[in-house]
């Protein structure tokens, strides 16, 4: 019987008959249990394939978004070198150290350059309209004091 097949005799005559095996279904089968229908299965699987549907989607608006901050961060870091970059090229004639306070003021001509003396210093009137004042930090980035 262990081999799936069963031996009968009737008057001497040896007959083989099959006898079904557990391990052909793919399932456990049982006539108490409730029937396995393919509809249940299919809504099985479109149920979870929804589940994951909203899971993944959810997820990636997470990094969306975190990429969104990111090129944000990006083009303020950006902005911020490009207006140190600015301030550097301005003329100066004294040499700036970190920590100090320069204010910058702007010719007819356009061009930008910074002074010590503030528009209080020169009396009230400075020779070339004030654009404002500055600190310069120790990692040479600029920072607004007025």
């Amino acid at each position: 019987m262990s081999d799936g097949k069963h031996d009968s005799s009737n008057d001497g005559e040896t007959t083989t008959a099959l006898v079904p095996s557990d391990r052909a279904a793919t399932y456990p089968v049982s006539r108490l249990g409730a029937r396995i229908e393919l509809l249940d299965v299919a809504r099985e699987i479109q149920d979870a394939d929804r589940m994951l549907g909203a899971v993944v989607g959810g997820q990636l608006d997470v990094i969306a978004e975190q990429i969104r901050s990111l090129q944000e961060k990006a083009r303020s870091i950006l902005e911020r070198a490009r207006e140190a970059g600015e301030l550097h090229r301005a003329v100066c004639q004294f040499k700036k150290r970190p920590g100090a306070v320069y204010h910058l003021y702007r010719r007819t001509s356009g061009e930008r350059y910074f002074s010590m003396l503030s528009p209080d210093e020169w009396g009230g009137s400075p020779p070339h309209p004030f654009e404002g004042s500055f600190r310069l930090e120790v990692d040479m980035s600029w920072t607004r004091i007025d």
